[in-house]
């Protein structure tokens, strides 16, 4: 090893594979410490040759390896004398820069971006400092300089803010150049003092440190969630087909950390969304992302889980619970057994829920990847699993699953909460067991204060029975316990008076649920017109529907409610001023409805069956017209036998409206329909537009307009059709068959018919 003595404001030319290993002054001049091959003096002579700035004397090695060794070692000494004198908290700045003047201007405004700098690394190591290695044919003819030299095996570090270090994986071939500079106003001292420099700073791309963001500077938790929110909106809206691809591609694009925390986020949202099928999508991305690193990934899927549940997505739930079993990261804990029992208890799936009690309560068999080593996961089904077997129970109305549930809670030696004795009820009610019901609900109040469920079931148990007084008293009861009941138990009592004629009593309720309600007041007061209709009473439910209106408007599925009454019990006039009211609601600015009322197929299918029952032709064109306008389009199947009746009825204005708004969405009319205009322009003797609908369908379907089909025709309004409009007829089809190059087989079936039928005609004509 050696040194070179350069005299200040010259630059040392050097061959390309040497590398710089430390930077000093010494004596008003720069000394550079170099690394030499075997070859170092042959090196030096042929540059010693090029460039004559170079003194002989100074280029001479004469210190050893040994002296070189020791000069290092005092350095050493004196950086962490220094080192202890500042103290441990504070850190110097040293600035190497490189100059290179051959470098083209172009390329130095190219590498004139944005600066890293390095810091001294926490390691054991760390008195030496991080470098990148140039490229050596890239910097072949440029002056390097470097604080220090590493092996290349060893790892490069970036300090970050708060003096930690951070790993970089960077390529030695894409380390940029750099320029050793002399600082502005830096004092010509014989000793080297460490704060005259600057530390090394390397030119390199962003992406090359950063890992497509995920490590970019962090962002605060409310940028976070907005990033999310963002990414959960845009995986909603994108179609449900979209490609694996594109799926990849906007997930990549969020520009978040995908960890535990972010994930559940993103599930969770789609879970407000109801979007099921975008949660199970996110789980098959995330099972193939290999860049994803989680600590608790049981946690994802049993967010997952309770989405699907509440969706009401039983099967979906089942096999994300069996996939989950199949590795022990994702094993389910009791949080997850919880979720997945509520799950199918609800669906009423009893064989699969008891399934999952035996594995929660037995040690898995194998894992595909891991082994069980000493890992007991085994649990025992608690209260609120049990609780799900009562929802099943309820489901399927099998009491004894209530009295199986009840004797197990006895042998665990725990006592049945609220809840539980609410829902064994519950299954007692729908299994038409109402004495269990009493039973029941008196051991539970010896034993502890009822809860609301409990009372709600003994309010509709009362119901059932025909008990409505005994409901007002035991509502009355739970009042008077300090209890506050739920919307649901005050809507049950209302919709019981209700049911039995007693209407203002069972409004004097709804002042309650407005207290206590989160549903749309509109949604109780269409309950209790349900409840008197299923009793048969149209007159409380007609007055019902009058005295909502002074306080929330109706909605479609009320008003749907109300004229399917009015026409069941035969008030056709009543239903369609109701409908009138319902087309014209956001028209009309005296109507009683202050919001517009969107009629949807099943108002107009009722009233379109409604008036063809009445014989109210008018009233059938107007609703015919209405639906067309409100944007529902002509159904084959549901609307097209209402049509032929209402033109055999004389009423032909719907087939001309049907005719035009089939033209102008571009649609083939069907063949029915084609034959009634056909025959109602024959009638009228419009023979052109006659032949026009008959050539506006296309020649592939043959069956419905063969000779026999329109012969059959002929024959059905022989009395309808003049001898003189058949023979222009003929005339008008041979001439559309003369225009076409193609054979139209329609056309000549029709003019076969036709002459057929005409000689038949005449054949008749002279036997009589």
């Amino acid at each position: 090893m050696g040194c070179i003595s350069v005299q200040m404001g010259f630059m040392l030319q050097t061959p390309a594979f040497g590398v710089v290993s430390n930077v000093r002054r010494k004596e008003n001049a720069w000394v550079l410490v170099r690394r030499r091959s075997s070859c170092i003096k042959s090196t030096l002579s042929t540059s010693q040759m090029e460039s004559n700035m170079v003194v002989k004397e100074d280029t001479e090695f004469k210190s050893s390896f040994d002296e070189y060794l020791k000069a290092m070692e005092s350095i050493r000494t004196d950086r962490e004398m220094k080192k202890v004198q500042r103290g441990s908290g504070r850190e110097k700045k040293l600035s190497d820069v490189a100059v290179s003047k051959d470098l083209p201007k172009h390329q130095k405004r190219r590498e004139t971006v944005k600066f890293k700098r390095f810091v001294r690394s926490d390691s054991k190591k760390g008195d030496e400092w991080s470098e990148r290695v140039s490229d050596k044919k890239e910097l072949r003819g440029s002056v390097q300089a470097g604080n220090s030299i590493r092996s290349k095996k060893e790892a490069n570090y970036v300090g970050s803010k708060n003096g930690s270090s951070k790993k970089l994986d960077v390529d030695i071939a894409a380390s940029t150049r750099t320029r050793l500079v002399k600082k502005k106003g830096m004092p010509m001292k014989d000793t080297i003092d460490d704060n005259q420099f600057e530390r090394e700073r390397f030119i390199f791309q962003e992406s090359e440190l950063f890992n497509n963001g995920l490590d970019s500077p962090r962002v605060s938790r409310m940028e976070m969630e907005e990033r999310i929110q963002s990414l959960a909106r845009c995986l909603n809206n994108a179609e449900m087909d979209m490609p694996e691809w594109m799926f990849a591609k906007t997930m990549r694009s969020a520009r978040i950390r995908f960890s535990d925390h972010s994930i559940m986020r993103v599930i969770q949202i789609l879970g407000k969304y109801k979007n099921w099928p975008r949660v199970l999508q996110v789980i098959e991305w995330l099972q193939t992302h290999d860049r994803y690193k989680s600590l608790k990934i049981r946690y994802v899927y049993t967010a997952a889980l309770d989405v699907l549940g509440k969706a009401r997505r039983p099967a979906e739930a089942l096999n994300l619970f069996c996939a989950m079993q199949r590795h022990k990261t994702t094993y389910p804990d009791i949080v997850t057994y919880h979720s997945i029992a509520v799950t199918l208890g609800q669906a009423g799936h009893m064989k699969e829920l008891f399934d999952v009690i035996d594995s929660m309560k037995s040690m898995p068999e194998n894992f595909k990847i891991e082994s069980l080593d000493d890992w007991d996961p085994r649990l025992e089904p608690d209260i609120v699993v049990y609780n799900a077997v009562l929802n099943g129970c309820a489901k399927r109305k099998e009491w004894e699953g209530a009295i199986w549930v009840l004797q197990k809670l006895k042998e665990m030696g725990q006592e049945p909460s609220g809840t539980t004795y609410g829902l064994v009820m519950e299954v007692m009610l729908a299994c038409g067991k109402y004495d269990l019901v009493h039973e029941y609900f008196k051991q539970f109040q010896g034993s502890s204060v009822p809860n609301a469920l409990t009372y709600r079931v003994l309010v509709n148990t009362l119901w059932k029975e025909g008990k409505p007084d005994e409901a007002i008293a035991v509502i009355q009861d739970m009042e008077n316990r300090g209890l506050l009941g739920s919307a649901s138990i005050y809507y049950d009592l209302a919709r019981c008076l209700c049911s039995v004629g007693r209407c203002e009593e069972g409004l004097m309720q709804v002042d309650k649920i407005c207290k206590v309600a989160s549903k749309p007041l509109v949604v109780t007061y269409t309950g209790l017109i349900q409840a008197c209709l299923t009793n048969g009473n149209i007159h409380d439910a007609t007055s019902i529907f009058n005295h909502m209106q002074k306080y929330c408007s109706p909605n479609t599925v009320t008003c749907n409610i109300m004229l399917k009454a009015h026409l069941g019990y035969g008030m056709f006039d009543k239903a369609k001023e109701l409908f009138h009211m319902m087309t014209q609601s956001g028209n009309n600015k005296d109507s009683k409805i202050r919001i517009k009322i969107m009629p949807d197929h099943c108002t107009f299918k009722m009233m379109l069956e409604a008036c063809i029952k009445e014989q109210q032709w008018d009233d059938f064109e107007y609703a015919y017209e209405q639906m067309l306008q409100y944007g529902h389009p002509f159904n084959t199947k549901r609307h097209l036998w209402m049509l032929l009746q209402a033109s055999s009825a004389g009423k032909v204005e719907p087939i001309e409206t049907t005719w035009s708004h089939l033209v102008q969405t571009d649609r083939v009319p069907p063949p029915a329909l084609i034959k009634e205009r056909f025959r109602l322009k024959m009638e009228h003797d419009d023979l052109a537009e006659a032949v026009s609908s008959v050539g506006c369908h296309p020649s592939s379907h043959q069956q419905s307009f063969s000779k026999e089909a329109w012969l059959k025709l002929f024959k059905d309004n022989a009395h309808c059709f003049k001898k003189e409009a058949l023979e222009h007829l003929m005339r008008e089809v041979n001439n559309c068959l003369s225009k076409t190059d193609s054979p139209n087989l329609i056309y000549q079936n029709l003019l076969d018919s036709c002459m057929e039928f005409v000689n038949l005609d005449k054949l008749v004509a002279g036997q009589t």
